[in-house]
């Protein structure tokens, strides 16, 4: 566990201080309780030597001093130590997120990350201070105790030694069982938290169902499981609790019974036996607090354990000088293949898109097309085969040089809180006045903007949501002309939209496409869209079935052709009955 802590922390240089500060008082504490030895041996006799006992107390006191100083540091120390460690382990944290594969990042995943980041990176911090102290205390104290009964009765010693070894054996068993259970626990709570989002972010649709104080069935079967595997721990933990307690009681009797058998015999001197039995009394207290502690020591554990994991997740390889522009805008995949786990994605993918071309990805739900846009946007790496952009692999640019050169705009658009204007300058802080309005011209935003009261200011709401779908699509489009540049990948931008946000958007992908510096890749179905697109690839089930021109491919009995027709019949059949 110290190894883990210690390899976590970015510069653990403040937690081996502190820890050496209460490893000193520890041993601090059982020196003090050692000098108690001579000091009774000097008083109580027929007549106390005060002489030889002078010299004892006066160390004593000096330590007691030394002790009560360093008590007093430990505690604001402490405390300022387990602030500084979070602050540092959340960065560390966060710095390692923004380099992980954009692929990483499932439903699950965020969840974990959201737990580890919130619970996992400040509780490490807290417990490595709060519990770390009095763990340290109750095992130092007992250790250099049994060190310094050795100088007075092996005997003894060996008897405290003894206790100590059955005591950590039966506590490390108590321990692994914590452990599970906390795992098992931090299982549930991730499940509740993951549910609770979804609470939150569906409560239109849960109200909508009667649904929006209780949650889905979902919901109520984490907490129901939460509850269940609560008590589950507890049982588990019952028995191996008090084992370790039946121990230290045990070893308590053990030392009384041979410390008055010692007396007896004349073996162990009067003084001697007070002085061990007063040093039994407090060898056995810390020691049998470690029960105590080893649950949140084993949570601490766990914690560490859990945001290592994250850290221990490979980002993306990074090329060390990596091409930082690019000479131009074409795009080629070659025998391209990507799994997600178990279950192929992408099977041996090749196609071209040369500079300035607009390439339609059509194809039924699952059949890769997402898949190809995140490959482009290099999300992740693929497993085989090679994706280029500007007749370069993608591993050999620098990665923030190639996110600079694409522009992705997702199916669900995220929108901070806050005015339009601030949401498309994240494309580009520094854009003047005319920059904007021209990117919004162009994404078909500016008309929109212009029946809003607040016209650029206007606040968009949490994740966007006081605008519809397709004024958040608006949005992103604009930030793509803002951004300029050469390469846009559109992830079916204008799908479940009403008709005036359909047509705006088909003239905003319209006018991306027409620049003939700028290569667009988008997925959609609707021909309105498609009409944009200068080639066409279908795919079906991981693999290109189809290849060229749309015209050409209309006329045909493919894939296009069948997807092509069916949203025309649908939307005639709109338009005679509208």
């Amino acid at each position: 566990m110290i190894k883990k802590l210690y390899s976590l922390w970015p510069e653990p240089g403040l937690l081996v201080r502190l820890g050496a500060l209460h490893a000193t008082n520890a041993i601090l504490q059982g020196v003090l309780l050692g000098m108690l030895i001579p000091v009774l041996r000097a008083l109580l006799q027929p007549k106390p030597n005060f002489v030889e006992a002078e010299p004892w107390l006066v160390a004593g006191g000096i330590l007691l001093v030394v002790y009560a100083v360093l008590t007093i540091i430990a505690t604001p120390v402490g405390f300022t130590a387990s602030m500084e460690l979070t602050a540092k382990l959340r960065h560390h944290v966060m710095k390692h997120i923004t380099v992980l594969p954009l692929g990483w990042f499932t439903t699950e995943q965020k969840a974990r990350m959201a737990r580890s980041i919130t619970a996992d990176v400040g509780n490490a911090p807290n417990l490595a201070v709060t519990i770390g102290a009095p763990a340290i205390t109750a095992t130092l104290v007992p250790a250099t105790l049994i060190l310094v009964t050795f100088f007075v009765d092996w005997r003894i010693a060996l008897l405290l030694l003894t206790i100590m070894v059955i005591a950590l054996v039966a506590l490390r068993h108590a321990g692994n069982v914590a452990a599970i259970a906390d795992e098992e626990l931090e299982e549930a709570a991730t499940e509740i938290a993951g549910r609770a989002i979804e609470l939150g972010q569906a409560q239109t649709v849960l109200r909508a169902a009667g649904l929006g104080i209780s949650g889905t069935s979902r919901m109520q079967g984490a907490l129901e499981e939460h509850r269940i595997t609560y008590r589950r721990g507890l049982q588990k933990s019952l028995w191996p609790d008090l084992t370790f307690t039946g121990v230290v009681m045990g070893g308590f009797i053990a030392l009384i019974v041979l410390g008055i058998q010692l007396l007896v015999n004349n073996t162990l001197s009067v003084p001697d036996t007070i002085a061990l039995f007063v040093i039994a009394v407090r060898f056995l207290e810390p020691l049998g607090s470690l029960i105590e502690l080893i649950g949140a020591l084993r949570a601490m554990n766990n914690a560490v354990t859990r945001v290592q994991d994250i850290l221990d997740t490979p980002s993306l390889p990074k090329c060390d000088n990596g091409i930082k522009t690019i000479e131009h805008a074409g795009i080629t995949l070659e025998n391209v293949c990507y799994s997600y786990g178990n279950n192929l994605a992408l099977d041996d993918v090749s196609f071209h898109c040369p500079p300035g071309s607009a390439t339609a990805l059509v194809g039924a739900s699952g059949s890769g097309k997402t898949t190809v846009i995140r490959a482009i946007a290099r999300f992740f790496d693929v497993d085989s085969g090679t994706v280029r952009i500007g007749g370069k692999e993608l591993m050999s640019y620098d990665y923030d040089s190639l996110m600079q050169h694409v522009a992705v705009i997702f199916q669900d658009v995220y929108l901070f809180d806050t005015s339009i204007e601030d949401n498309l300058r994240l494309a580009k802080p520094d854009a003047s006045t005319t920059e904007l309005s021209k990117a919004a011209e162009l994404a078909c935003l500016d008309e929109m903007i212009a029946r809003l009261p607040n016209g650029w200011e206007t606040k968009v709401g949490e994740a966007g949501t006081s605008l519809s779908g397709g004024e958040r699509q608006r949005v992103s489009i604009a930030r793509a002309f803002l951004k300029n540049a050469p390469i846009v990948l559109i992830d079916e931008a204008s799908s479940a939209l009403d008709p005036e946000n359909e047509r705006a958007i088909s003239r905003a992908i319209a006018n991306l496409a027409s620049d003939v510096n700028r290569t667009v890749i988008i997925i959609a179905h609707r021909p309105t869209t498609l009409a944009a697109a200068t080639q066409v690839v279908s795919l079906h089930e991981g693999k290109v079935v189809e290849f060229g021109d749309p015209e050409a491919l209309k006329s045909g009995n493919g894939v296009f052709s069948k997807l092509f027709h069916q949203y025309e019949n649908v939307r005639s059949w709109h338009i005679s009955k509208g």
